[in-house]
């Protein structure tokens, strides 16, 4: 019991010192957001630079790579980037859900555990990926200062992306419980794309992205005392 709280306690603190560095910024976001209510469907590239020049390095790193990825989009890629978030939450269940279902009909007991770890870092990602929303309530890309252009709009807040965090949660997990190169190439693969999903269909930031990665890395990584001995 000892052993489980201080390792919860270890993801609460990475978690806060990954936080700290942008919730000032996503703060940011949230007052220029609120002041600009509007803004033109169109916008020479002299007003872009001007806007980005009065932003913080990050926000303007990210406000640039969402602007190139919005300006490149294909229908190709948007119809298979739309399918890849579509389904991540179901990559998601089906992981422990079926390595779960192999260990009961193989009357596997390793497997069975290995399926508790999986899904038990799987909530621990999705209660702290649901914490630091709410702390710091990064506004989505389109309601930035800079409106990116989003194949569609979620309405939850957007730091950090909780595709992305369950994504590289399962995949870390996955990854810790089966250490070969066959399951961890397509699993950090898929996470990847995830990942590039978010960005690329404008409804995270990279920074967002990021931060989902390591989020979900760390929450796979502090369950790892359930694994099977």
């Amino acid at each position: 019991m000892i052993k489980t709280l201080t390792r919860i306690l270890w993801v609460l603190q990475l978690t806060c010192l990954a936080v700290l560095p942008f919730n000032g910024f996503a703060q940011m976001g949230n007052e220029t957001g609120t002041q600009n209510p509007s803004q033109p469907s169109t916008q020479t590239q002299l007003q872009i630079q001007t806007m980005l020049s009065n932003e913080g390095f990050i926000q303007r790193t990210d406000d640039r790579i969402m602007i190139d990825l919005s300006e490149h989009r294909t229908p190709g890629q948007t119809g298979y980037f739309l399918f890849v978030s579509k389904y991540n939450n179901l990559v998601n269940l089906a992981v422990p859900a079926g390595i779960f279902a192999q260990g009961v009909i193989a009357n596997d007991r390793v497997s069975r555990q290995n399926a508790g770890y999986i899904a038990s870092s799987q909530a621990v990602n999705l209660l702290f990926t649901f914490l630091v929303k709410q702390i710091v309530k990064r506004p989505r890309p389109f309601h930035g200062q800079i409106r990116i252009n989003a194949v569609y709009q979620p309405a939850s807040t957007s730091f950090p992306s909780g595709h992305s965090s369950s994504a590289f949660t399962t995949a870390g997990a996955l990854s810790q419980a089966y250490s070969k190169w066959y399951v961890i190439a397509p699993a950090y693969l898929w996470a990847g794309s995830v990942g590039y999903s978010r960005m690329y269909l404008g409804v995270h930031y990279p920074s967002d992205v990021a931060a989902g990665a390591v989020l979900g890395s760390a929450s796979a990584f502090s369950m790892r005392f359930m694994r099977p001995n």
